[in-house]
């Protein structure tokens, strides 16, 4: 009987164990991508100029621009799934992407649920306002409300420095900038690269001088499943050879020259070869 019960256990264990190393390995590798001929990318489809939908139904943007690169140096086409800022770390947790180009801020927090590759980004934060009533520094918060989205490293800078300025969330970039047309809330708050080139854009607002570069200079990186590192080891190889053609000053110049200016500095933003 005992030595019944011990075998039956030590089944059960093995099934246990296998069922959760496959619950675990819900990734591809570069092989079996290939062996599908597609790509899973999941991108923003309402972050201007970095990942969008244009009026004809596309994908565009610097981080599509990339991703499109990608497709064609793996020799596969390219299915993106359009995501929000929050679920950038659970649509690759679950496999529903193979590599997340969305922005991706590179953080200690996220490095322990996902795997960044190389950086081909520099970024901080920024707050854009209304030229009416401008927000010129971070005291002019106080007693106000900030628009942010939920998930991104806007909303855990202000949490954890500023819990005394009250936070209005969105799930998707698009509501949180219509609540700042329509005047609910006194500032919008994300990566100042994004909200200068928004403010470019529309006329009425600006980013006050002391508010365009907030918190640490970080970096943006893809990222793919926790474990893969036959993907991660191929992406960072393809960024490192990219960088020596200079490709996502390419990129910038493709997508962001036109909202940032022609005397813009591609170098205050892009990152070759995943080196600083």
């Amino acid at each position: 009987m005992k030595k019944s019960f011990v075998k039956a256990f030590a089944a059960l264990a093995v099934l246990f164990l296998g069922f959760n190393a496959s619950a675990k390995a819900k990734f591809r590798s570069v092989e079996q991508i290939k062996k599908s001929k597609t790509l899973k990318v999941a991108v923003f489809s309402d972050k201007k100029p970095f990942g969008y939908v244009d009026e004809n139904g596309l994908y565009q943007g610097y981080d599509v621009y990339f991703a499109e690169r990608i497709a064609k140096d793996l020799g596969v086409k390219i299915k993106y799934v359009p995501v929000e800022p929050a679920q950038r770390v659970e649509v690759l947790t679950t496999g529903k992407v193979d590599i997340v180009l969305a922005n991706f801020t590179v953080t200690k927090e996220r490095a322990e649920k996902v795997d960044f590759a190389l950086p081909y980004m520099k970024v901080a934060l920024g707050v854009v306002s209304s030229e009416k009533d401008p927000i010129n520094k971070v005291d002019d918060l106080k007693g106000k409300t900030l628009i942010i989205a939920k998930g991104t490293t806007a909303e855990t800078f202000f949490t954890e420095k500023y819990p005394e300025v009250k936070l209005l969330k969105f799930d998707q970039y698009a509501d949180a900038y219509n609540a700042l047309l329509d005047g609910r809330g006194a500032g919008l708050s994300t990566d100042n690269t994004e909200v200068l080139a928004w403010a470019i854009e529309n006329k009425g607002f600006l980013v006050g001088p002391e508010v365009t570069s907030l918190g640490n200079l970080d970096t943006i990186a893809p990222a793919v499943a926790k474990g893969n590192t036959n993907l991660l080891n191929w992406l960072n190889e393809e960024i490192k050879a990219l960088g020596k053609e200079n490709f996502f000053h390419a990129d910038y110049e493709a997508t962001l020259r036109e909202v940032y200016g022609k005397d813009s500095d591609a170098d205050s933003l892009v990152v070759e070869g995943g080196q600083l």
